[in-house]
């Protein structure tokens, strides 16, 4: 049997390499391709894909969103993340979302192609050393607010700027990146953020 796959990946050349690689293979079709996020649905609606590998950072909305998406508006497609980050809060979160597995770039095309297949058959497919960091680590501590504040001020943003965008007063602003900064015994909001970012969190 032919698994059918839509591959969303919004480097051309990424996407034309995996697309040849997956190819070779005799029971792996791709049948659409995806350079936004906001293209997963869509497309995925149109060609009913049974995979869908998804890279995390694209433009038009990330990975993360287009697996929920897709389990909310095509249940029948099963969604593997395929990404460059290995952080464990990506992990937690691609898995919270509805994805069955979650494979790093650099894996071998062999791997990937098995991964597809197991997923095609029910199972859920993680990296294992990054399944054993997820677990070490353990859950996100920040709350959805706490998250949408610190990811809004990660560029240098002011406090003002931080209250405009989120429409919050700027007292809130700054009790949420307090909450945030303590719970992640960072020294001040910058380094919050890299944190954050580098757990996957953000």
């Amino acid at each position: 049997m032919t698994v059918r796959v839509l591959l969303a990946e919004d480097q051309a050349m990424v996407r034309g390499a995996l697309a040849a690689l997956l190819s070779l293979e005799g029971d792996i079709e791709i049948v659409a391709e995806a350079s936004r996020g906001d293209e997963v649905v869509p497309k995925a609606l149109e060609a009913k894909p049974d995979v869908a590998l998804l890279d995390i950072e694209m433009p038009g909305g990330d990975g993360l969103g287009a697996a929920a998406a897709l389990k909310e508006s095509l249940p029948s497609c099963r969604a593997i993340i395929l990404t460059t980050f290995g952080r464990a809060g990506y992990l937690r979160r691609a898995m919270e979302g509805g994805a069955v597995g979650f494979m790093l770039k650099d894996a071998p095309p062999e791997e990937l192609a098995a991964a597809i297949r197991r997923a095609m058959n029910g199972e859920r497919v993680v990296d294992p050393a990054l399944a054993a960091t997820a677990l070490s680590e353990g859950g996100n501590p920040l709350t959805g607010r706490e998250r949408d504040v610190l990811a809004a001020s990660a560029n240098g943003a002011t406090i003002e700027d931080v209250a405009r965008k989120l429409y919050l007063s700027e007292g809130t602003v700054r009790n949420y990146l307090s909450t945030a900064i303590k719970k992640l015994r960072a020294r001040n909001r910058v380094e919050a953020s890299r944190i954050a970012e580098r757990k996957g969190w953000l």
